[in-house]
């Protein structure tokens, strides 16, 4: 039998912010309300389900695999928004993409302090 990851909950302050931050910034549907939930659908089934939380919230990553025209759109999103944005997840490259893989990345934070990354390509698929 294979196995498919199928969601995962999002914590944050305010579901419905985040949720609506994370798809204008993929360029995916409107997130819908599912139960307590504020679900942000993926592709193959996937869902990011965004739940509140008091208190600290631990920042996550989380990273999409884009095409390059989805990529080109995203970036755009992110500099139009001027959100500060990094080549690397150590922060260490600001306002750079990188190049891994042969592909383009791209890594930058949402509402919450989550870690989001868009790549066009995955990890060890390519040129270093």
């Amino acid at each position: 039998m294979a196995i498919e990851f199928n969601h995962t909950i999002v914590y944050a302050r305010d579901k419905r912010f985040s949720a609506e931050f994370l798809a204008r910034i993929l360029g995916l549907p409107a997130p819908t309300a599912m139960w307590s939930f504020i679900t942000v659908a993926l592709e193959h089934g996937v869902a990011l389900d965004f739940a509140s939380a008091q208190g600290d919230i631990s920042p996550q990553h989380y990273a999409f695999l884009v095409s390059e025209e989805d990529f080109n759109g995203i970036l755009a999103r992110i500099s139009a928004e001027e959100i500060p944005y990094w080549a690397d997840p150590g922060r260490t490259r600001p306002q750079q993409i990188n190049h891994n893989d042969g592909g383009r990345g791209v890594y930058f934070k949402d509402p919450d302090g989550h870690l989001l990354e868009a790549i066009t390509r995955p990890y060890g698929s390519g040129a270093a």
